[in-house]
């Protein structure tokens, strides 16, 4: 049916049915969202839904990444990056206008996925497999270490953008 038009699917993934609800609130007004309780329930769906015949683009080229839809022109409704905020990645700063604060290889990673895809919530699975390499193992004390650093970081340049925790879930970076 070439008359129909894609719509953006976000799967979030709540173990126990409490879990289930508060990511259910947290994503109300989204246009399509689907809850599973688990990563091998949001496999299955996917299996299901995507054609085999389309090869699967990933994110960094990690084995085992969730795919990810091709950039697009951002509408007015969508988050965009805060002005005047970036990470030079050459020298490994966080740029706030005319200021400029050190960003260690963790903090750099971090904020720079971030930053790309500023109000679009990353996992805690995907930012181990992006900033760290590996899986996410644990309660999560090592990515909440960072997300601590930054936020004083951009606090410290009284930069307009927050990092928002979005609970059992992961972050996303919002202008303040």
């Amino acid at each position: 049916m070439s008359g129909d038009l894609a719509v953006p699917l976000i799967i979030g993934i709540a173990p126990s049915a409490a879990e289930r609800r508060q990511l259910a609130e947290l994503l109300g007004g989204t246009q399509a969202f689907l809850i599973v309780a688990s990563v091998e329930q949001a496999r299955e769906f996917l299996d299901a839904a995507v054609p085999r015949t389309a090869a699967p683009v990933t994110s960094g080229g990690a084995a085992g990444a969730a795919p990810t839809a091709p950039p697009e022109e951002a509408r007015d409704d969508e988050p965009r990056r805060p002005p005047d905020l970036s990470v030079d990645s050459d020298r490994r700063v966080l740029r706030w206008l005319d200021r400029e604060v050190d960003l260690t290889r963790l903090e750099h990673d971090f904020l720079h996925r971030l930053l790309g895809a500023p109000g679009q919530v990353w996992t805690y699975e995907r930012l181990h497999q992006e900033v760290w390499g590996n899986e996410h193992l644990g309660r999560g004390s090592d990515i909440h270490s960072v997300v601590r650093r930054v936020r004083r970081k951009l606090a410290g340049l009284e930069a307009t953008a927050t990092i928002h925790s979005v609970r059992g879930v992961g972050f996303r970076l919002t202008p303040a």
